[in-house]
């Protein structure tokens, strides 16, 4: 029997794609639980979700994405303790696999994430996506960025450090609490969990998803993530100051 698992998938005006989302999410051995955070959408991103058959919770304004996946997962643990209670959902702590809401059919082939994690393996696994079918996308400074920071950080050079396709065990999630901000979650994801002593694993996927473009509106995106990767990495520089000066 698969090992019971939670999948949550922050999203933000995605009513088109996260219908199609989540049932192939649903499709992945395991899987018995789905969290959507709709998080500040204009759209009907929740409605869909709730009738695909998601938990959905709600953030009345965008809060980014860090906010999104620690409410998803604080959904997450809340089900667990009413189900078990009810007799409904047993199990648990679940392993947390966090899924971007726009990969609609693709997100059937993240089981491979799980097992690694389910059975001990590793304490988080990265999903590492092909080259994408839709062109676009930015020229590599953020994805440097969090490469080279990562790295220097903790000597693990990520192949791909930004993609958010991720299974934790609930231990791993708990150690990178609080999150980073926004568009760092995951740089700061895997800086704390190494830092942890836990063990990461990159896993290749045949995921895709929409490709963010090369107009104002993907320079003004690419922008934010910048923001937000380089705050994540100074923080984590600074506690890492903070914590040899007290050894």
């Amino acid at each position: 029997m698969a090992t019971p698992v939670a999948a949550v998938l922050p999203a933000k005006d995605e009513a088109d794609r996260i219908g199609a989302t989540i049932a192939a999410v649903r499709t992945i051995p395991g899987v018995d639980l789905v969290v959507v955070v709709d998080d500040g959408s204009t759209d009907a991103t929740a409605e869909v979700a709730s009738a695909a058959g998601a938990v959905v919770a709600r953030h009345e304004r965008n809060r980014g994405k860090g906010a999104a996946m620690t409410t998803g997962a604080a959904r997450v643990a809340e089900a667990e303790s009413a189900g078990q209670r009810a007799g409904t959902l047993v199990g648990g702590p679940r392993p947390l696999l966090f899924v971007d809401a726009d990969l609609e059919a693709s997100a059937a082939n993240l089981g491979v994430l799980v097992p690694p994690v389910a059975e001990g393996g590793a304490d988080m696994t990265i999903a590492i996506l092909p080259p994408q079918r839709t062109a676009g996308g930015g020229h590599g400074f953020v994805v440097r960025l969090a490469r080279d920071g990562i790295e220097r950080l903790t000597g693990f050079r990520a192949t791909q450090p930004l993609s958010g396709m991720r299974c934790l065990s609930r231990d791993a999630f708990e150690a990178a609490l609080p999150l980073a901000r926004g568009w760092g979650v995951e740089t700061g994801l895997t800086v704390d969990v190494l830092r942890a002593g836990m063990r990461v694993e990159e896993v290749p996927c045949e995921l895709h998803h929409r490709v963010t473009g090369r107009d104002w509106r993907g320079q003004l995106h690419r922008a934010r993530q910048y923001r937000d990767v380089w705050l994540a990495l100074r923080s984590r520089r600074r506690r890492g100051r903070r914590g040899r000066a007290r050894g």
